[in-house]
């Protein structure tokens, strides 16, 4: 009862100090209704990226460390592996010759 009464006489003291406030409680949800928004992009991001991984698999002889190397090295797409210099392939770590032959039998 008694905490009470003191936060109301608090309030009623100190109104000036309280209206500032009401305001940033405002940005704060603002802010974090931005940063949903942008966890979503990066999940749509991330299945994207996972797609064209599993799509690298397609390729013969490229397994998941492969295909997860190819793309990080800028290889996003199977036709973009295919068209790729053999020494830009054999750049990329876990990519080795035998691989890079395999790649150059497809063209």
């Amino acid at each position: 009862m008694i905490s009470k009464f003191l936060s109301k006489l608090k309030s009623i003291l100190f109104k000036s100090e309280v209206t500032p406030e009401t305001p940033l409680k405002k940005e704060k949800k603002a802010a974090k209704s931005a940063k949903t928004k942008t966890k979503t992009k990066t999940k749509t991001k991330a299945v994207n990226s996972k797609k064209n991984i599993e799509t690298l698999t397609t390729l013969p002889g490229v397994g998941a460390k492969s295909a997860k190397a190819l793309y990080e090295a800028g290889f996003k797409t199977t036709k973009a592996v295919i068209a790729a210099d053999e020494k830009d392939l054999l750049a990329v770590s876990g990519v080795g010759i035998n691989l890079v032959k395999k790649l150059k039998k497809l063209k």
